[in-house]
């Protein structure tokens, strides 16, 4: 930690980072009458100094490391402090976004969700993997096989039953493949050691899925309270019309609609592409306030590093690729994008003329892009979805196609 030299003789110093010695930083620095602090992002480990900071009444701005590279020469601790000091007192620091301690404890119960669902997936490679070392084919003729049909099949199997025909008379009336199918692809090794194994997989993955249900009773607890604190009125809510089994199989089993709605003011599952998941996962990681951080939706967009990176050099543009750089947020409009190649709104036009035009990669960055400005925007101005505003509708840019084309023809019959 370091303080400038008119505040103590000994201004640079260093502490350990037990709960004590925290406390004794504190105290250090309201003894040098310092209202302002400024601290290196540094994984997880700043979080406990600066929740206590900020319990004191200083003011915390948490900076990005690679913004506060020191000079070239001999790095150490005591001279990174000075150098932060320095810059911080001459304003030249820029602030990360942090939100508010309600939605820190959503944000932290919906990352360990993630991973549970990560442990899960993994297990279900590895079901599959059971399954195919014994030549069952079951996963070529139902596409999931932790769904109904599939798990009445597999529960049969490990309970002894190895009668061809009955096991596939367990799947569902609405499987695509045929009874006979499904029972030529069940004819295997049944391997005790395989067995085994698929079992362990089919508890484990059971396990993960019950962690994940407990997950969502806890982060339906603090949506409730962070609600609590919120003063909307929720019979202005007009409820998005979703499409039946719209809902993903993975989505939470809560009235996400209802808390986001609560926390913004607006109805975000009016955009496309926005489902349960994933607003649930904006509420933790960007809080009720974002839109008072970010002036404007570009600066929002840049900071989900959704924009390009230009880099200009004698007024030539020498590269515009997005930076590689992590943005959990940016990841969650990406993967919102990624299912609009085969939406029939105005969203999915935007999409297919985007990547006829660069790319799958470029459409899928540009549409997240127009997600993420069509998000700030109507949490910003509290204005309902409008998909006029998204772009031209398939027919009209035909209309547009074929009046370009019959212009060319025109002028090609004049010269002729």
């Amino acid at each position: 930690m370091c303080v400038p030299e008119d505040r103590d003789g000994e201004n640079n110093r260093r502490f350990g980072s037990f709960t004590c010695e925290l406390t004794n930083i504190v105290s250090w620095l309201k003894e040098c009458h310092i209202t302002t602090v400024a601290m290196e992002a540094t994984g997880i480990y700043y979080l406990s100094l600066f929740l206590k900071l900020q319990d004191a009444g200083i003011e915390v701005i948490l900076v990005n490391p690679l913004d506060v590279k020191n000079l070239s020469g001999h790095k150490t601790d005591s001279a990174d402090a000075e150098w932060l000091m320095l810059l911080h007192r001459y304003g030249l620091l820029k602030p990360c976004y942090q939100p508010g301690n309600a939605a820190r404890q959503i944000r932290n119960l919906t990352r360990q969700r993630n991973n549970l669902l990560r442990s899960a997936e993994k297990q279900i490679l590895y079901i599959q993997k059971s399954l195919e070392l014994m030549n069952i084919k079951l996963s070529t003729v139902i596409s999931d096989v932790t769904g109904l049909s599939g798990r009445r099949i597999i529960s049969a199997i490990l309970a002894g039953n190895r009668v061809l025909e009955y096991l596939a008379s367990l799947a569902m009336s609405n499987c695509k493949a045929s009874k006979e199918e499904i029972a030529l692809s069940l004819e295997g090794t049944w391997d005790a050691d395989l067995l085994f194994t698929l079992k362990q997989s089919i508890e484990a993955y059971d396990f993960f899925m019950k962690k994940i249900t407990d997950c969502d009773q806890e982060i339906e607890k603090f949506l409730k309270l962070y609600q609590a604190q919120m003063d909307t009125n929720e019979e202005n809510l007009v409820r998005y019309k979703r499409k039946k089994n719209s809902r993903s199989k993975n989505a939470p089993v809560i009235d996400i609609e209802l808390y986001a709605f609560s926390v913004w003011g607006v109805n975000v599952f009016d955009i496309p592409g926005l489902k349960d998941t994933a607003v649930m996962q904006l509420i933790g990681e960007l809080g009720h306030d974002f839109t008072e951080k970010f002036e404007t939706a570009e600066k929002f967009s840049s900071w989900c590093n959704l924009v390009p990176n230009n880099k200009i050099s004698g007024e030539k543009l020498l590269s515009s690729r997005i930076m590689k750089k992590k943005n959990i947020v940016g990841q969650i409009f990406r993967t919102a994008a990624s299912p609009m190649a085969r939406d029939k709104s105005e969203m999915g036009y935007y999409y297919r003329r985007m990547r006829a035009k660069s790319g799958a990669l470029q459409a899928n960055v540009a549409t997240a892009h127009k997600i993420a400005k069509i998000f700030y925007t109507m949490v910003k101005t509290k204005h309902t979805y409008d998909s006029s505003k998204v772009g031209l509708v398939e027919k009209e840019i035909t209309e547009k196609k074929i009046a370009k084309l019959e212009r060319a023809l025109a002028r090609l019959r004049n010269v002729s």
